[in-house]
């Protein structure tokens, strides 16, 4: 969920009938599902995810600590709630992973919730599926996305970052959007390219049909994902289609790899930042007074890779096309 100025943005509001119906049918019996959560005990599965403890922000200047607690992260009435509140918090600065040593404390004006299956598990291609709601308001910064499991290609972004989902500031005024509801529009990216501050992104935006806002009602984002090629769908709705083309790697690990960095396992992540540049830099800037508390609730998160083709999934991305 690292973010720079845009190298590529598309405004993509889709055609056809509103989504009424959000739990999509399941996909075509060719996807084997291999994981799954659908958040139906009283906790956290400890065996599929692992808090992030951090008050890092990810490079972006963002203003929470993530916490494991339960005023954070939350799994009742068969849903995950990652809840962001206004209060000062002191925590390690890095996650494990990253952290210097000894990692300094931070105190930041914002708690909230991020979960990980690094660790536990990862995928090389496949079908990552969720039905969420995100909150509204300026400031808020949702995310479901993914990172290399090993950074077999070197350090960010050279082994890339898939983002399936961005919900920012969701309701703000936006000069730009259509539909008169305000910022109506949740964004996809792939970052890659050489090391900062070369690095690059493309990214792509879109609306619901009916331009509605997606903190109005649960959705299903889907990423399926297979060798040189990645498609993203909103309620079951093609938005974006992205080829090995489109993407690349400064890595000499690469060398003559065309579908690189994208071909490696990735984990999954979830979490509910609040500020950063891209929120705060962005519609009615900086963090609305009204906004806290916010909560960014997960339904379910299902994983499927290719019954026939696992080495490269492509077997299972046909016969679809964009509305």
């Amino acid at each position: 969920m690292k973010w720079l100025p845009p190298v590529s943005i598309v405004l993509l509001a889709l055609a056809g009938p509103a989504a009424a119906q959000t739990k999509t049918a399941a996909p075509a019996p060719d996807w084997k599902m291999v994981w799954s959560d659908e958040f139906d005990g009283t906790a956290l599965d400890p065996t599929k995810w692992r808090p992030e403890v951090s008050c890092w922000g990810g490079g972006n200047n963002e203003q929470q600590c993530y916490t494991d607690r339960d005023a954070n992260i939350r799994v009742t009435d068969g849903m995950l709630h990652l809840m962001a509140r206004k209060e000062r918090f002191t925590g390690p600065d890095r996650p494990p992973e990253i952290a210097a040593t000894p990692n300094p404390t931070v105190t930041q004006p914002y708690s909230s919730g991020k979960i990980r299956t690094l660790g536990l598990a990862s995928w090389r291609y496949g079908r990552i599926e969720f039905r969420a709601k995100v909150p509204k308001g300026q400031g808020t910064w949702p995310a479901v996305w993914m990172m290399p499991a090993d950074s077999v290609y070197g350090g960010w972004p050279l082994s890339g970052e898939i983002d399936i989902l961005e919900a920012v500031n969701m309701g703000a005024t936006c000069t730009v959007c259509a539909g008169n509801r305000g910022e109506n529009r949740t964004l996809s990216a792939l970052h890659f390219g050489d090391s900062p501050p070369r690095n690059t992104h493309i990214e792509r935006r879109v609306a619901l049909p009916d331009l509605a806002l997606p903190s109005d009602d649960f959705h299903v984002w889907t990423l399926e994902w297979g060798k040189g090629r990645m498609r993203f769908f909103l309620d079951g709705r093609l938005y974006w289609d992205v080829t090995a083309d489109q993407w690349r790697t400064a890595s000499p690990r690469a060398a003559g790899n065309p579908v690189a960095p994208f071909d490696q396992p990735f984990y999954l992540m979830a979490n509910l930042a609040i500020g950063g540049r891209l929120a705060e830099d962005n519609n009615d800037k900086g963090i609305g007074k009204d906004t806290l508390p916010a909560a960014f609730v997960i339904d379910w998160i299902r994983v499927y890779q290719c019954r026939q083709d696992e080495e490269t999934g492509l077997a299972c991305m046909k016969g679809v096309e964009k509305d």
